[in-house]
């Protein structure tokens, strides 16, 4: 996102601001899979929010998000950083 929130802009939920793995569906119903995407996940809509721009230059911008999960690299850190 271009600028960093805590809150949902749809719901007011609190924000999960992070890198995601995630799927999109194009416009001839085919998906690209991504990977550490940057972006904020509501917790209250389940919406996923990136960058427009990130979008434009990953050729996504039409494309529909279908599936994101925290990327596996940001709990990886999170428990290394955590154990020291």
């Amino acid at each position: 996102m271009s600028r960093t929130r805590e809150r949902c802009p749809r719901c007011t939920s609190k924000l999960v601001v992070s890198r995601f793995d995630t799927a999109f569906r194009l416009d001839d119903s085919s998906e690209r899979l991504c990977f550490g995407i940057p972006g904020s996940l509501c917790q209250g809509c389940v919406q996923l929010f990136v960058d427009p721009d990130l979008l434009d230059l990953l050729d996504l911008e039409r494309a529909v998000c279908t599936f994101a999960i925290e990327s596996d690299l940001v709990l990886q850190e999170q428990a290394w950083s955590s154990g020291r």
